[in-house]
Formats: C-alpha cells, sequence, structure tokens
C-alpha cells in the first residue's frame, strides 16, 4: 500500500536529487547539457525539461495544478533557457514536497480518473499507484541525466535512498 509518508519521503528524495542533479549540470556549460548523448531524449537539456513537464502533468491530476502548456511531443523543448528551468525545477519540487505533507493515505487507496491528453483516453488508476509511478518516472529520467551530466564531467551527489540527509 502507497501511504502518505510514502509519498513524503519520495517527495523529500525526489528534491535532494534534483538539486544534486541541476546542481552537477550547472557545473557544465550549456553547450555540453545540449549536446546529443544518444538518451531518450538526446540531451541533457531536453531530458530534464521531459522529466519537469511529466511532474507538472502528473501533479494537475492528482492536486489541481494546471497542466502543461504543451503535449508530450513538445515537452522535451517547453522551457528553453536553462535558468528559467533551474527557477521551475524548485517551484515544482517545493509543490510536491508541500502536497506530499497533506496528501491523504486513505485518499491514495481510491480511483482517479483523467483524459489522457494526448490520447483523449479515459484513464483510470489506482491513485497510490499513479503516484508512486510519477516518482517511479522522476527516477528513471534522472538515471539518464545523471549519466550524461557524469559523462559531461559533472559530479552528482549519490543517489542511494539511505545517504539522503534528515534535512533534505
Amino acid at each position: 500500500m502507497i501511504t502518505q509518508e510514502h509519498c513524503h519521503n519520495m517527495a523529500r528524495y525526489n528534491r535532494w536529487q534534483n538539486q544534486s542533479l541541476f546542481g552537477a549540470a550547472d557545473g557544465i556549460s550549456d553547450e555540453a547539457r545540449r549536446l546529443d548523448r544518444g538518451a531518450f531524449f538526446g540531451l541533457i537539456h531536453r531530458t530534464l525539461n521531459h522529466l519537469l513537464w511529466a511532474d507538472v502533468s502528473w501533479m494537475s491530476r492528482f492536486d489541481d495544478w494546471s497542466p502543461p502548456d504543451v503535449y508530450f511531443d513538445d515537452a522535451p523543448n517547453w522551457i528553453g533557457e536553462w535558468t528559467d528551468m533551474q527557477a521551475r525545477r524548485v517551484d515544482v519540487d517545493a509543490r510536491i514536497y508541500e502536497w506530499s505533507q497533506r496528501v491523504a493515505t486513505d485518499d491514495l487507496m481510491q480511483k482517479i480518473h483523467w483524459i489522457h491528453r494526448e490520447s483523449g483516453k479515459d484513464v483510470e488508476a489506482v491513485f497510490g499507484y499513479a503516484v508512486n509511478h510519477m516518482f517511479n518516472h522522476q527516477t528513471h529520467h534522472r538515471g539518464q541525466a545523471n549519466a550524461m551530466v557524469t559523462a559531461a564531467g559533472g559530479v552528482p551527489r549519490v543517489t542511494d535512498f539511505f545517504m539522503m540527509p534528515a534535512d533534505a
């Protein structure tokens, strides 16, 4: 069962890891962030953009956020400037963390419905499983970005959940 505590811990981990990854990516050039490195979205910048877009998309289903103003195909190019993406990432992580403090475990066991923006299909899922997917999706693409940033000379921090500082 997915609980409020799990959501809160994953929101903390998400914020901590994004701080690490964006800090490491900030230490490499914009040219290096925009070099095609053969990952699913090609570039560090595009991968981090997709991840940010997806987080906002999921939270628009979970907590009445406004959905992104672009669809999936345009998500990798959603925010063009690095500093704008950094600021938006900090804001989104803070909002996910705040949400994680108030989501109720009982609600996570209920089903949620949404209309898939790209396909128009009606989707139904257990709320907690959808939340778990959001956090797994973050880890998946952060792993890709982490490898690309490391290859470019950046040095992200350790990613082990159990190494997360208590104040993260």
